[in-house]
This record gives C-alpha cells, structure tokens and sequence, in this order.
C-alpha cells in the first residue's frame, strides 16, 4: 500500500484570501531555513510575500496580481538500477572515485576486495526518462563521462534519493535536505566532495543537482496539495509486482518507467 506524503507535516501555508484552504505544507526538519523556505516557494508559486511563524499565509503584492501553484510537472521514477554491459564500466569507475557512500560518510571497508554488499550506483537523472532528458536539452550538462550524474550511495539511502526524500542543493553549500522523516540522520549534513562538480571533471554536475533539487520541490516535499504518490520499491518473492503496479497511485507512470528499465536501459549519453 503506498503511502501518503501528507501525514505528519507540520508546517502549512494558506492564500491569505482562503484561509481556510490550505495550498500544501511539508515535514520540517533542522536544514530548512527561512532562506530555503522562501526559496522552495519561488520554485512553486510565482508570487509570495514575507514568512510568518506559525501558519503560513501568502499574500500577492496587490489585489490585481494573482497567485497560483506551478503546474510544473514531476518525474516518476523507479530504483536507477541497470544490468548493461556499459553500465558496468560506469559503475566500476564511480565506485573507484567515491569509496563510500557520499551522503552518510560511511566507507566500504570491503572495497579493496570488490565487496560492494549494501552499497549502490545511483543516477541523478532516471534512466528511464531519457525522451524528456533529450527534449529538454540536458545532454549539454554532462560530457560523455557518465560518471558525473552518478554517485555511490548506501541501499537504503539510495532508495530515499530516487523517490525524492532528500535532495542536495548545490546553491546551498551542497547541503542535504530532508523532505520527510529524518530517520537516517542526514538531513544538514554535506554532500561529500570528492563527487561535487568543483572536484573536478568526474564531479556530479550542479545542474544535475539543481533539477534533482527542483524535483524534490516539486514532487517529495508536500508542498504542492497533498504531495505526489510515495512507491512502492519492495516486492518480495511471490508479490503481484504487476497489480500491485496497476492498482496503485500513478499507474500508467509507473508502469513506463519500469518497462523502460527492463526493456531498453541503454540510453543516457
């Protein structure tokens, strides 16, 4: 059963003029500044006006501008997982830069005998969205080292990074944000440098991380109505992984998205 991204926020914001309606909220945790706060609306409504403790009302300059919530669209994806050939080369490489997970810090003691149990190659861009990466002209963000929009995150962590639970604001000082319960101890914490862009050549590309950011905004963070749907990543052996698929939030989505994984995962530079 998925679940519902709008349970347990504790910070709401109201139009002014509809006090009674709110227009969405989120899950506050330590790294959300005011600064951030105002800067996660720019990227929701076109107009806002200060911030108040408490409830949150927006109020448009004057009575003849109008606010309303971007219909900017979100990214469904899945696990970024991969079994190409390629992939592997791709992969060999980022594990040899990284050598531990660069959001919690923690080292794989087992690297040095090839040992990467609990440990995984994440994309920063879904593979399986590869016709809206070409339309949108993003192939110009990255050269041909693939390496740069992927990072080696622990298991569970890189479960939280592909449903957009947490993100990395490059404009921030590459600070984590959490968008839900804190449950890892990361939110605050700092992306590890040897995978940021001003690392060099092999960096993750900021823009990479801004549209992750974005995204996370945009998708993860209850701050659009009640949020968009939370997937479901764990089917055990014996699961109807295809109803539960059908039957669940965002179906059509879904289902491409995994298609795409299984059926092609060749694409993306």
């Amino acid at each position: 059963m998925a679940g519902s991204r709008a349970i347990g926020r504790d910070v709401h914001f109201y139009l002014f003029s509809e006090p009674d309606n709110s227009l969405g909220g989120m899950i506050l945790n330590p790294s959300v500044t005011e600064k951030g706060f105002l800067s996660m609306l720019n990227i929701l409504i076109v107009h806002y006006d200060a911030l108040k403790p408490g409830h949150y009302d927006i109020r448009p300059y004057s009575r003849k501008d109008a606010i309303s919530i971007t219909d900017e669209p979100w990214i469904a994806r899945i696990l970024s997982k991969t079994v190409t050939g390629r992939d592997d080369f791709f992969r060999a490489r980022v594990r040899e830069r990284d050598g531990k997970c660069v959001i919690t810090g923690v080292v794989n003691a087992g690297a040095y005998r090839n040992d990467w149990v609990g440990f995984e190659t994440a994309r920063i861009f879904p593979l399986s969205s590869e016709e809206y990466w070409v339309q949108s002209g993003y192939s110009t963000w990255i050269t041909k080292r693939e390496g740069e929009q992927r990072a080696t995150l622990q298991s569970h962590i890189h479960q939280k990074f592909d449903s957009f639970s947490f993100s990395i604001n490059p404009d921030d000082g590459y600070k984590i944000t959490c968008f839900d319960e804190d449950s890892f101890r990361i939110d605050g914490k700092i992306l590890d440098p040897i995978c940021r862009e001003s690392s060099g050549e092999a960096g993750a590309r900021d823009n990479l991380l801004r549209w992750h950011f974005r995204q996370a905004v945009l998708a993860n963070n209850n701050m659009r109505g009640a949020g968009e749907a939370v997937f479901e990543m764990d089917f055990p052996p014996g699961t109807d992984m295809m109803g539960d698929i059908l039957g669940g939030p965002e179906a059509g989505k879904r289902m491409e998205a995994e298609l795409f994984s299984r059926l092609n995962g060749q694409f993306l530079v």
